[in-house]
């Protein structure tokens, strides 16, 4: 979720700092630099633009959140199906 969050308020379309070795080396593009500004771009309603950046962009966009959904999903039926069945604890006093 985090990282959906720091895409949505980077910038799609200006260069920035990056730690990409590619794009460091000067070539303009890079598989994994153009998908994450291709999610950002897409968050921000541009679909075209998230097109042209990477076309893979918006279908990974939507298997992050599902995959979110589905762990947090997975996360919170546990928790209750285990307070639910969780045994109480009695104290023997002899």
């Amino acid at each position: 979720m985090a990282a959906l969050v720091v895409l949505y308020c980077s910038a799609g379309h200006g260069h920035h700092f990056t730690l990409c070795p590619l794009e460091n080396l000067g070539f303009e593009w890079c598989p994994g630099c153009g998908i994450g500004r291709a999610i950002g771009l897409f968050m921000h309603g541009e679909v075209m633009e998230s097109f042209r950046m990477h076309w893979l962009g918006i279908p990974a966009f939507f298997v992050i959140v599902h995959r979110i959904y589905t762990l947090s999903k997975r996360i919170y039926f546990n928790r209750i199906t285990y307070h639910q069945y969780e045994q109480p604890q009695y104290i023997n006093d002899h």
